[in-house]
């Protein structure tokens, strides 16, 4: 009960920026000295600070999902083209939700044959029109402001499936907090992903990087290939050598 409390604090905190003692008090119905304790083991994360008679968020909040569709489009265009070259024949292949991974779809090969996991509703209307692609479908609540599915009747649904390539977006990217997002149940599909999937694709353009939001679902060291649109910084291309990540550029194509 603990936990998920802190779990709901924190989230409560990102999603308005700034909250007093007392708000927080009478949003959750406990003590100060309760809230007190609660901010302690938050402030251990990093993700907020104290501020007189409160705390605020030290994470960028996130943009409203109609709002990213808009911005950077062509960088996002040019990225999905680019994850695209790396799918092959027979595959299994994970597409996550996202407005920068849902441009792999037009792009994908129509001359192979492909099984194609996803969450996403723009990937499912678009995989649909495809007779080269077995399309499985993740999640069983739609989720309207992120145009996808979430949540599953049996936590093991995803881990059935041998997934050799998953496409993952991600709100934030951060050396030190890795890929990140800010919806639980989004949350749970992706890190349950990536945790079977043989090789992880980050898909991100150059605004989502040393940027941090709610939840990490996968270590940056833990990725195969970094899409992208332009050069990584020199502290990430140093990062991605130690740990053996192929950087993916505009040069592929």
């Amino acid at each position: 009960m603990k936990e998920k409390r802190l779990q709901l604090v924190e989230e409560f905190i990102q999603e308005k920026g700034t909250a007093s003692l007392d708000e927080l008090c009478d949003h959750f119905q406990v003590s100060k000295n309760t809230i007190r304790r609660d901010i302690t083991k938050i402030l251990e994360k990093g993700t907020i600070q104290k501020v007189y008679g409160g705390v605020r968020s030290v994470t960028d909040r996130l943009v409203p999902f109609e709002n990213r569709d808009h911005a950077n489009q062509e960088e996002k265009r040019t990225i999905g083209q680019i994850a695209a070259t790396f799918i092959e024949e027979d595959e299994i292949i994970f597409i996550d939700s996202g407005t920068t991974t849902r441009n792999i779809i037009e792009f994908l090969p129509k001359h192979i044959n492909l099984t194609l996991l996803t969450n996403s509703l723009d990937i499912i209307n678009g995989a649909a029109l495809m007779d080269n692609i077995t399309l499985i479908i993740i999640g069983n609540n739609y989720k309207r402001n992120t145009k996808s599915f979430v949540g599953t009747d049996d936590s093991n649904t995803i881990d059935k499936y041998n997934v050799n390539k998953a496409f993952m977006a991600a709100t934030g990217v951060s050396i030190s907090h890795g890929l990140t997002n800010s919806d639980l149940l989004e949350y749970e599909i992706k890190k349950r992903i990536v945790a079977t999937a043989e090789d992880i694709f980050l898909l991100a353009d150059h605004s989502k990087y040393n940027k941090s939001t709610l939840l990490t679902y996968c270590p940056l060291k833990d990725v195969s290939t970094i899409v992208t649109e332009q050069p990584l910084s020199d502290e990430y291309t140093t990062f991605c050598t130690e740990n053996n990540i192929t950087i993916a550029d505009p040069n592929l194509l």
